[in-house]
């Protein structure tokens, strides 16, 4: 049932919520000052900035409480990193006759992981949260060590998981802030963010309507997850994009969830303005040349964007990041980067600009493969033994070129006779 490959989604989802958890962790203190905080009837409520991790809004974010269906982020997001979607689950009878809201699933019954999915997410089948986890491990118990270990994977500390479906236990628990950092892991993947988006839907002969009216009545809504029991009262766990900026908004224990979620968006989106964050051709990133010296990197075009008062972005070279020798001024010299916090928000054409050359033959390779040397610590970059972190390799250049670590000659994906190599 399992897809191979889960490990590379996995580890990189949890890289990105690792540096959101100390991001987030780093902005609860000055969460306040982009305006006068929201009055929320929540007894605890996070508002996390899906773009950067930056926590904007925190009230009690970081008590642990009852969660109800909620739970059944974390449910869907280990389903959509690591079934097949078209992979077909016979129910077995334990995922039958499940209390609380259900898909009414009958033993035998077969369906696929995603009309599942659908009606885990859209519908809050607990049933079908059951079915999916015997699906996933072969037994709750071993299902519900896995949503344990992907939270510890996630940074989410105050977190723990007993049950696939939110019902309600002592020791089933999270926070507002850790549900928004599990969102923001689990709108990364596709298949999940697909499936919260949806409003309604058909499929395999059932049909589900989310239970999250926000999809219909906020503007820019994409998701995410309802849930209520008598002893959690009403949690929301909601997501919205407007003008390239994903917001994440909680709430936990909250008799009026709806306009508390509206009124958290309405506060923080009134905090940003389109803004010229790149202009074309400023001077936006230098890179050293072989030869010596460095060369400036021009912006080929501008980037608008929607960002805070006081806040900037960085363009980082993704090709060049050394130089062989520059081009003229003005003409095409590689590709950048332009990053908001971890975050690429765009990328962009690099021209050339202004070069500062110490003078060195550049067109010797054996000399060049010595400068080379030189910037990755003395070692030679075609001799034997060389390799590992920030081994070098060099990019064919017209007909001429540097062999890498390897021995092996390289050809850069940019046009032919693109006069750069890189550092790895």
């Amino acid at each position: 049932m399992r897809r191979s490959g889960q490990k590379t989604i996995r580890q990189a989802a949890a890289a990105l919520c690792a540096a959101a958890f100390f991001l987030g962790a780093a902005g609860i203190s000055s969460a306040a000052q982009l305006a006068p905080p929201p009055q929320v009837s929540a007894k605890s409520a996070a508002l996390l900035d899906g773009t950067t991790g930056e926590c904007l809004y925190v009230k009690n974010g970081e008590q642990r409480a009852l969660i109800a269906s909620t739970t059944k982020i974390m449910t869907g997001l280990l389903i959509a990193e690591d079934c097949d979607p078209d992979a077909v689950v016979t129910v077995p009878q334990e995922a039958v006759g499940i209390e609380g809201s259900s898909l009414y699933l009958k033993a035998g019954e077969q369906l696929t992981v995603r009309a599942l999915l659908y009606g885990l997410l859209l519908h809050s089948g607990n049933d079908a949260a059951v079915a999916l986890a015997l699906a996933h491990s072969g037994s709750v118990g071993a299902f519900v060590e896995a949503m344990n270990g992907r939270a510890r994977e996630l940074g989410l500390q105050d977190t723990h998981f007993t049950n696939p479906n939110g019902l309600d236990a002592p020791e089933h628990y999270s926070t507002a802030l850790d549900l928004a950092r599990l969102t923001r892991a689990a709108l990364q993947v596709p298949a999940f963010a697909e499936v919260v988006a949806t409003r309604q839907i058909t499929i395999e002969g059932r049909s589900f309507t989310n239970h999250n009216r926000l999809l219909w009545s906020l503007d820019g809504a994409i998701g995410v997850k309802t849930g209520y029991t008598r002893a959690a009262g009403r949690t929301l766990v909601s997501a919205v994009e407007r003008n390239g900026r994903r917001l994440i908004a909680v709430t936990l224990c909250a008799p009026d969830d709806w306009q508390d979620h509206a009124c958290l968006y309405d506060e923080a989106f009134a905090a940003f303005s389109e803004r010229e964050a790149v202009k074309a051709g400023a001077c936006v990133a230098s890179v050293p040349m072989l030869s010596g010296g460095s060369a400036e990197l021009m912006a080929g075009e501008s980037v608008t964007y929607a960002l805070r008062d006081g806040e900037t972005v960085t363009v980082r070279p993704l090709w060049p990041r050394v130089a062989f020798s520059a081009g003229t001024p003005g003409e095409p010299a590689g590709e950048g980067g332009v990053f908001l916090g971890t975050r690429c928000i765009a990328r962009i054409p690099l021209l050339w600009g202004e070069c500062t050359d110490e003078g060195t033959n550049s067109e010797d390779p054996f000399c060049a493969r010595r400068c080379l040397a030189a910037r990755s610590g003395g070692a030679d970059p075609a001799g034997p033994g060389y390799g590992g972190r920030g081994a070098v390799c060099a990019w064919r250049i017209g007909g001429a070129g540097l062999p890498d670590h390897c021995g092996r000659w390289r050809s850069h994906p940019a046009s032919a006779g693109a006069r750069l190599s890189d550092a790895l």
